[in-house]
């Protein structure tokens, strides 16, 4: 094999996947589509303006990485990037690999406090932002006691990367790598609030948009890819970069917020073969189609993730737009979707069977594997989880076992092989496909003066999916009113990303605990 290859062999079930000894991922997602002859084809187009072809992507990956490389940045320096879904994203996170640098893209939803912690705990050289994220980031920088030594705005006017780029050379020898070696990360929450950095190798993107883009779903040349969610969560990376790259196909990217009228515009407009949501997204997707029903007959293709797709929901989307949903599991960790339904085999309710490469087992309290129906933890092994978490050997030891990773999920396989999610091992909750722990929102309340503890926990809406809920003991001097509930809500939004902020409020005379103090969560979901 030369250098920087993968060889796939379709022959074997899964097919088997090879790497050269030198091997940069860069160059098979990025150059070799100008050797395969598709140089003219638009690789992204954004919506509201702005395009690449992939001529126009292999040269501004180039200058990218370049540009960082003369801004500062060495081989294995990290570089943070706040960038909203654009070319410019693409741009500086290939960039960034192919110049050897590590790419660390950051969810854009965040506060100040956040950032300063990304800031502080990965030890980045770097950080990228776009100017639409700058009240957040720049006072997340002063109050960040590691100091990046390069900050540059993605682009704007100024002293920016884009600037920089221009002058910088459109050509970039691809850094040496191994396909194991540390590629890029992404930011995992942690069931105490505290985000775990999880560390990626150059081959995982490629097994993931193999297995799951390719062998599972069909993806080929001729899809143009569109996704809710967003380039800086596992699940948007690849849905809306590493796939259509892969395939050679094409991505609409949309830098807005995803609500109905919003998502249906960019699905008339630029008509994609396959499009990926969460449940959160279609059931309030269902409710606008009650006023006007949108055109989605370019749509050959629906998927879900991030928290499970209820059984109603899939029916009566089913029932309004004649499609399926195929929905799915995946994480951070993992980097994509893991179990999956098909279109040849689709249970309601069900997170589906293994995708090809990866391999499932349910396990009791001591490792051993339970009784098919009995519920345990759930173990997943395959080629793309994670290599270790940053500066975390003790979560690293926990979580991973002889190439086996623990993902947190109680779950139990039926009897026609079908994995069904039964909650989490922990208090963790998926809120519009996001994790947020209840400790983070609680230490928020607790900020409040009026409030004395606080207690939350997820509970289902109309829609038969997880929201936070509140359960808070005032201090002696304060009462319960809807005003002082407006209040509080207030206060979460301001002060946590919004979608972590309680949907409901109740206020309790005490919280149940056992003879240590501690919260008994699971009483307050009786």
């Amino acid at each position: 094999m030369t250098d920087h290859t993968v060889r796939i062999d379709a022959q074997t079930s899964p097919a088997d996947i090879q790497f050269s000894a030198n091997f940069n991922v860069a160059v098979p997602f990025i150059d070799r589509h100008l050797a395969e002859g598709r140089g003219a084809k638009v690789a992204f187009t954004v919506h509201g303006g702005g395009a690449c072809t992939y001529a126009q992507l292999a040269e501004n990956v180039n200058r990218a990485g370049n540009a960082l490389l003369a801004a500062g940045l060495k081989p294995q320096d990290r570089v943070l990037l706040v960038v909203k879904d654009s070319c410019e994203f693409v741009y500086a996170f290939w960039g960034a690999i192919k110049a050897g640098i590590v790419p660390v893209p950051l969810n854009t939803l965040l506060r100040a406090k956040d950032y300063a912690f990304n800031i502080e705990n990965s030890e980045a050289s770097g950080l990228v932002y776009s100017a639409e994220f700058a009240a957040e980031v720049e006072p997340a920088l002063k109050q960040a006691a590691h100091k990046p030594k390069v900050v540059l705005k993605a682009a704007g006017d100024g002293d920016t990367l884009a600037a920089k780029m221009t002058t910088a050379s459109a050509t970039l020898t691809p850094a040496p790598a191994k396909a194991d070696d540390d590629c890029f990360w992404l930011y995992s929450s942690g069931s105490t609030g505290n985000p775990k950095g999880a560390v990626h190798a150059h081959r995982d993107m490629v097994v993931t948009s193999q297995r799951y883009g390719v062998e599972t779903i069909g993806l080929t040349e001729n899809d143009i890819c569109f996704s809710a969610a967003k380039l800086f969560f596992a699940y948007g990376l690849g849905n809306a970069m590493t796939f259509p790259l892969w395939v050679g196909g094409s991505a609409v990217l949309f830098p807005g917020a995803p609500n109905p009228a919003a998502i249906h515009e960019v699905i008339e407009t630029h008509k994609p073969t396959a499009y990926f949501g969460v449940p959160t997204l279609y059931g309030a997707q269902l409710r606008a189609m009650a006023d006007k029903m949108p055109d989605l007959t370019s749509v050959r293709l629906c998927v879900s993730a991030g928290e499970a797709l209820p059984p109603e929901l899939l029916k009566r989307w089913i029932e309004r737009t004649g499609r399926p949903i195929l929905d799915g599991i995946g994480t951070t960790e993992i980097l994509h979707i893991f179990l999956s339904n098909t279109d040849a085999a689709l249970k309601p309710g069900a997170s589906g069977r293994p995708v090809p490469g990866y391999e499932a087992r349910i396990v009791d309290e001591n490792g051993k594997p339970v009784k098919q129906g009995d519920s345990g933890s759930l173990m997943i092994k395959g080629q793309s989880l994670l290599k270790y978490y940053w500066r975390n050997p003790e979560k690293t030891a926990a979580s991973l076992k002889e190439g086996w990773m623990y993902t947190g999920d109680t779950y139990y396989q039926d009897a026609d092989g079908y994995y069904f999610c039964a909650g989490r091992s922990d208090d963790m909750l998926k809120v519009g496909g996001i994790w947020c722990s209840p400790v983070e929102i609680e230490q928020k309340l607790i900020e409040h003066p009026k409030v004395l503890e606080a207690a939350v926990v997820g509970r289902k809406d109309e829609d038969a999916l997880i929201k936070p809920e509140a359960h808070i003991v005032l201090g002696d001097a304060s009462h319960a009113c809807d005003d002082l509930k407006q209040e509080l809500l207030e206060h979460c939004k301001n002060g946590l990303a919004r979608y972590k902020y309680p949907r409901w409020v109740n206020f309790v005379a005490e919280l149940p605990k056992t003879a240590t103090g501690k919260i008994q969560r699971f009483r307050l979901r009786e």
